[in-house]
């Protein structure tokens, strides 16, 4: 399973200026009352809690104080293959930036405490701190560059804050991503072997004889095992809903669409899931709907197998039916 999202934040005065300095190969630092050298610069000073006076550049090399080697980089990380994870004391800083640090085919007998890096920069450089792709123990040759290969034509009818790339960075976005294993316990299997035999499967409590789909095998108003099987109705009523009208990266539906909580027919608690094939105005509490099956083939012990609810053209089941599962 795998959470995800984009958060995207405002950067503020001062780390505004260290993200565009890195857009621009520049790592900025900033004093501290007490004299210190911090990189990257502090928001509020740790001894006066004032903002920082004017940044000044640091670095580019430095000194890594210590480390540890990570030989299965996960997805999303500044590397894959494997590498270390350093603190790093830029020259000219009394405090050290965890950052990438590739020694090459040496691997790990490549790292050590007290050797020089530094820093390997993106070639497209957008003001973030994988600007810096990684720091090296091998210094950078200058870059040569070309005159042939600048084409005035392009770079004249551009913008200027896109052309030369001086417009201050002020935002920045980062990707969150969790991933996840998730082991189903036997009431929740029963309800996913279900789906794939295109049954919806829920279970009683013994002793309150309250209905629970999907279930989670005990009843939470008992504490007793649920463990008598229910098939029940793939038709139902919709308690409470929500218009969704914020698009988002990655989303499945094109807004306006609705999430409600269905209340199965015979269940005793509702599931959330998609309401489509009507206009989203038209939906309402006591809406009677149906479930939409994906086609045959696609049967699988997942959520997924019920592709979204649809108004089932039923009268509206009477607000007493379902008052006490909103």
């Amino acid at each position: 399973m795998e959470i995800a999202f984009d958060y995207t934040r405002s950067l503020g005065p001062v780390l505004g200026q260290f993200m565009t300095g890195l857009r621009d190969q520049r790592i900025l630092g900033a004093r501290a009352a007490d004299g210190r050298v911090h990189a990257p610069p502090f928001e509020y000073d740790p001894v006066t809690a004032s903002p920082p006076g004017e940044l000044f550049e640091v670095g580019p090399a430095g000194t890594v104080v210590s480390w540890t080697w990570l030989p299965e980089p996960l997805d999303g990380q500044p590397l894959n293959r494997p590498f270390g994870w350093a603190l790093i004391r830029l020259d000219g800083a009394d405090t050290a930036m965890l950052h990438a640090v590739d020694p090459g085919p040496a691997g790990p007998a490549g790292l050590r405490t007290g050797m020089r890096v530094w820093p390997r920069w993106a070639p497209d450089r957008v003001g973030s701190i994988r600007d810096i792709t990684c720091f090296a123990p091998d210094a950078p040759a200058p870059a040569a560059v070309d005159p042939a290969a600048v084409d005035p034509a392009v770079v004249d009818t551009a913008p200027d804050a896109v052309a030369d790339g001086t417009a201050p960075v002020t935002m920045t976005i980062t990707p969150v991503r969790l991933r996840y294993l998730h082991t189903a316990s036997p009431a929740e299997s029963a309800y996913l072997r279900g789906l794939a035999e295109g049954r919806l499967l829920g279970q009683r409590c013994p002793a309150c004889g309250q209905v629970y789909i999907p279930s989670r095998g005990t009843c939470p108003a008992d504490g007793v095992p649920t463990d008598t099987e229910v098939e029940l109705p793939d038709t139902g009523t919709i308690t409470t809903f929500s218009v969704v009208n914020v698009g988002y990266p990655g989303q499945q539906v094109t807004p306006p669409y609705v999430a409600a909580a269905v209340l199965l027919d015979g269940a005793d608690i509702a599931f959330q899931h998609l309401i489509l094939g009507c206009d989203p105005a038209d939906v309402h509490m006591g809406m009677r709907v149906r479930a939409a099956w994906r086609p045959r083939a696609e049967w699988a012990r997942h959520a997924d197998t019920i592709s979204h609810f649809t108004p089932s053209g039923e009268p509206d089941a009477p607000y007493e039916s379902y008052a006490r599962h909103l």
